[in-house]
């Protein structure tokens, strides 16, 4: 026997359904897909060292690998996931390399991988990113890297294994997810209307330095400084309440408005572009992955030098 329902009752479920997918609607792709938050401990990775949809990657060297890991964590080092292609450091693989590595790396599209390195540099944190960009932009949603990385794991005395972990090879095809990067055309047609963020520390930001990758001094029209550096603490990741006044005074509090973030090789930036899509909920954040290796070999390319504006 069929119940009719009240007019009453029906009008609440409407607004119950209109409620929810409101809300789903403005909450960031990657907080609606995540299994995993995307900033893991090592109380966490402990207590899930035998979950079997965790994927623990070492981008460590393989005589940092040898000399112990996390145990399970299988070594694909950081020079994979980022290579140099056409004379630019820090560049995706090619499309079927990509999937074939992160298929051979025993990764599934529902796993949730675990990007685990050292934090002895600020290079060596912003590894971690790189790494952790490369696999969502390869289609991987459940991506998260460990605060501390190897460095706390040993320092804490948790478990570690010398074995050369032999992932099983699984097959693997995802959607490249283009919308999160920015190429040198893009960034043209986007100054003076998109947040420019420079993930370089000041003395660069300003002019004052450079490194031998880029050709010119200086940086981006428009541009704020914002140091991917400032992202940790002794290796560790500042607290998201520390990291939110931080990324507020240059990006803004408007978490819809485009960011484009860039640095010299497109590595240093992917620390602030991690934490604002996949910690602090920006919803349209890029990255200039070529970044100023490309744009200052480019004499019409304009860069600002010796001014804070």
């Amino acid at each position: 026997m069929k119940t009719k329902l009240k007019k009453e009752d029906v009008m609440k479920k409407m607004k119950w359904f209109v409620l929810v997918s409101a809300v789903l609607f403005v909450l960031p792709l990657s907080v609606v897909a995540r299994e995993v938050t995307p900033i893991v401990s090592h109380l966490w990775l402990e207590k899930n060292l035998a979950n079997p949809k965790v994927v623990i990657v070492d981008i460590r060297s393989e005589a940092d690998y040898k000399g112990g890991h996390i145990p399970n964590a299988v070594h694909v080092p950081y020079d994979k996931w980022a290579i140099t292609k056409n004379d630019l450091k820090n560049e995706f693989p090619e499309e079927n390399d990509l999937y074939a590595l992160i298929g051979s790396s025993g990764i599934k599209s529902d796993s949730i991988v675990v990007v685990a390195g050292k934090t002895d540099s600020t290079t060596d944190l912003v590894n971690a990113t790189r790494v952790a960009k490369t696999l969502i932009y390869a289609g991987i949603s459940n991506v998260a890297v460990l605060s501390g990385g190897q460095n706390k794991w040993a320092a804490d005395k948790k478990p570690l294994s010398t074995e050369m972990m032999k992932p099983k090879a699984v097959p693997y095809k995802g959607n490249l997810n283009k919308d999160i990067v920015a190429t040198k055309e893009y960034v043209s047609s986007q100054l003076g209307k998109s947040i420019f963020l420079d993930a370089r520390l000041p003395e660069f930001f300003f002019g004052i330095s450079k490194t031998g990758d880029v050709a010119k001094f200086g940086r981006l029209p428009g541009a704020l400084p914002l140091p991917s550096a400032w992202i940790f603490t002794d290796g560790m990741y500042k607290f998201k309440e520390e990291l939110e006044p931080i990324a507020f005074g240059a990006a803004g509090k408007d978490l819809s408005k485009e960011i484009i973030l860039f640095c010299d090789t497109g590595r240093l930036s992917t620390g602030w572009w991690y934490v604002l899509r996949e910690v602090l909920g920006y919803k349209n954040v890029k990255s200039y992955d070529a970044s100023l290796q490309e744009w200052s070999k480019d004499p019409n390319a304009p860069m600002v030098r010796y001014s804070w504006q």
